[in-house]
């Protein structure tokens, strides 16, 4: 569903169209579920956040006032459900790892450096393995810091902009570039280690 109709379908919704409800709802709910299952790392608890969410959309609708800012303003009641929830999981990491730990590797040469970073012209093509690298995809998103996680799903999942991803994360929109491009090198990386394990294979 592009922006525009999920605006419309906000619209609907408040203006008590019944029909609305059951396609907001099918909208929003898988997009809350991949966010909070990426950020809480358990299905069980993503499932939690995702209909703790949804209930506390529609208990708050009358607060939202531009229909155009739905997905914005759905997403920050959807982060505080998963920080919430994170805080009162038996599955929270007892610690979180170093963002430099998975940062690509740096090789000196001469007065500067160079990442280390596979062939990417040989990406899959077949539907078997998209469907592959996207489980590596979120697979690499999972094991980021929390500190750097919600600005990529926001950003390069849900296509928020950046002054949108500030708003709900209670940032500066520098601070959100620092991390989204830390937070790519990084995913950036952990796909690199794949591609390189299939050429190696392939070899």
């Amino acid at each position: 569903m592009e922006r525009d109709q999920e605006i419309e379908i906000t619209r609907r919704l408040l203006a008590g169209d019944p029909e609305a409800f059951d396609r907001f709802v099918e909208h929003f709910r898988g997009k809350i579920f991949n966010y909070s299952w990426l950020m809480c790392g358990q299905r069980d608890d993503a499932e939690e956040v995702a209909q703790e969410t949804l209930m506390n959309v529609f208990e708050n609708l009358g607060q939202l006032r531009e229909p155009d800012r739905v997905r914005p303003w759905v997403f920050r009641i959807a982060k505080n459900a998963c920080l919430t929830k994170r805080r009162r999981s038996v599955f929270a990491p007892s610690k979180e790892i170093s963002l430099d730990q998975l940062m690509p590797v740096r090789h000196q040469e001469g007065d500067g450096f160079r990442l280390e970073i596979a062939d990417w012209t040989h990406l899959p093509e077949d539907e078997a393995m998209r469907a592959e690298l996207k489980r590596e995809v979120q697979r690499a998103i999972r094991n980021l810091p929390e500190l750097y996680r919600p600005v990529i799903l926001l950003r390069d999942v849900e296509g928020l902009s950046t002054q949108e991803t500030a708003q709900i994360l209670d940032l500066n929109e520098d601070a959100v570039k620092t991390r989204l491009h830390r937070a790519r090198l990084a995913v950036r990386k952990e796909l690199d280690a794949r591609l390189r394990r299939e050429q190696t294979v392939e070899a």
